[in-house]
């Protein structure tokens, strides 16, 4: 009887479309930008309002998505370990997909951050308005565009000093309140005309009543707006084209990343609800803001305005930055414009970036039209593209374990955890919440739902116009510096 073949390992292999890229991102700023893509002004600015919708339950929300995320990046992880590429996700769904998915996937990511970057745009106008009433959410709203534009233009390492910072602020702040919420809680402190503590947690006749006092049915319904708190995670995927070393540099910063983040959220609302009763917060203030008035802290509101203004920056940055290099891999495999492929002398996928910034115009203008209404609309639109992506890294990376079982290679020693079983639950869980969009009972949610049709129409008439001319097949170079399983 014959020998089975031995199992080897994949060719060392990179993306051609990923010429020209500077690798410029350091170990630091790579962290940085992970987990800032992640932490946008859903906590500071959405967690009053989710409290006041679904009460403790939250925190359990928060943790169940924040598994399904920490799966979806170690899903990215391998993938980046087998070919780091800064077309990410759109280059491996056309490679173990096919062409199509490659296409959906990626305009749909470009949607989620290009709709995502306009209600970014949209909270920096409400918020500086706050302080500068005269001045139209619009104007502000236009001249954070045009610095971020600058910004991003200028060179790779600028967008990531700047997203560094970005980053340390948003963190920064989420410490300092995990700090003071440990010591209030510790102590049992007197704040809001009660006593903070374990306490707090349990207001119902039973533990199941304290969790889901609104019941069970509206903790699974808001789930869609507490996923959409974990979008950016995959933005490590796309950064990994421009740090030298991506096999050592990424797996530390989505093990550590991940884990920070469900801390983070997790944390904070654990320590909000036992700081005050849940229905001491509402949507019309930060819950940040009212713990730090409550405990009598000088210009609480301010301070929390500089950190969700932080938060909208670091967003809409990050989003350029992402957009414009998905575009161009696109834009190389003709399928988009290949206008949109062009790079500057510096290194930049500007053709992209610009593309995206003057398709946030109309949103901005938006700002205008409804400025009240526009945040939840639009952020509950860019979610279905978040959905997309996620649902992309999974399947791609079901695809690759196929192909590699199939080539008789080995996987990365840096792996996603009970596959193919986790990609298999983390699927159907992001199918539920997609369901979940035409039973929730706000206006944004049901927005989004009316808008899938249409939209699945555009990328459906898209491919068909682009399918005949496509580059079907992914083309790699060898490279010398990839050792196998690290």
């Amino acid at each position: 009887m014959d020998n089975p073949p031995p199992i080897q390992s994949a060719p060392p292999a990179v993306h051609t479309a990923d010429d020209g890229y500077r690798k410029a991102l350091s170990n630091r700023q790579i962290q940085m930008i992970a987990m800032g893509g992640a932490i946008g002004v859903g906590l500071f600015l959405g967690a009053g309002s989710r409290l006041q919708a679904m009460g403790p339950s939250l925190i359990l929300a928060y943790l169940v998505c924040g598994t399904v995320a920490f799966f979806v990046m170690r899903a990215l992880g391998e993938l980046v370990m087998y070919r780091p590429s800064s077309g990410s996700f759109a280059s491996y769904a056309r490679e173990f997909i096919g062409p199509g998915a490659g296409f959906v996937s990626g305009w749909m990511f470009w949607f989620n951050w290009g709709v995502g970057g306009v209600a970014e745009l949209t909270a920096i106008g409400i918020y500086v308005h706050k302080w500068l009433p005269d001045l139209a959410q619009w104007v502000t709203a236009l001249i954070a565009l045009a610095i971020l534009l600058a910004v991003n233009l200028l060179s790779v390492k600028a967008f990531g000093e700047f997203e560094f910072w970005f980053a340390i602020v948003k963190v920064a702040a989420i410490v300092c309140f995990l700090g003071v919420g440990v010591w209030l809680v510790a102590t049992g402190a007197q704040i809001g005309g009660g006593t903070a503590g374990l306490g707090n947690l349990f207001h119902g006749d039973s533990v199941w009543a304290s969790f889901f006092p609104a019941g069970f049915a509206i903790a699974l319904l808001s789930l869609q707006s507490v996923i959409m708190a974990y979008n950016g995670i995959e933005m490590v995927g796309i950064a990994a084209g421009e740090t030298a070393q991506p096999r050592k540099v990424i797996p530390r910063a989505i093990n550590s990343v991940a884990l920070r983040i469900i801390l983070f959220y997790c944390g904070s609302v654990l320590l909000l609800v036992m700081i005050m009763p849940w229905t001491a917060y509402g949507a019309t203030e930060s819950p940040f803001v009212l713990v730090f008035s409550e405990l009598g802290v000088p210009a609480a509101g301010h301070i929390m305005n500089i950190v969700v203004i932080t938060a909208a920056l670091s967003s809409t940055n990050s989003g350029l930055y992402s957009t414009g290099r998905i575009l161009r891999s696109m834009a190389e495999r003709q399928q988009a414009p290949r206008i949109l492929s062009y790079m500057s002398r510096r290194g930049i996928p500007a053709g992209g970036i610009i593309f995206t910034a003057v398709a946030a115009l109309p949103g901005v203008a938006l700002s205008y039209v409804v400025p009240h209404q526009a945040f939840d609309i639009i952020l509950a639109l860019a979610g279905l593209g978040a959905l997309c992506t996620w649902t992309t890294i999974l399947a791609s990376h079901l695809g690759m374990l196929r192909q590699r079982r199939r080539n008789g290679e080995q996987r990365e020693a840096f792996r996603m955890p009970f596959a193919p079983y986790s990609n298999y639950i983390a699927i159907a869980f992001l199918v539920m919440v997609v369901i979940s969009l035409g039973l929730a009972p706000d206006l944004a949610a049901r927005v989004a739902l009316c808008a899938i049709l249409p939209i699945a129409l555009v990328l459906f008439l898209g491919w068909r116009s682009v399918r005949g001319r496509v580059t079907t097949q992914e083309v790699f170079i060898a490279t010398e510096d990839r050792t196998p399983g690290l």
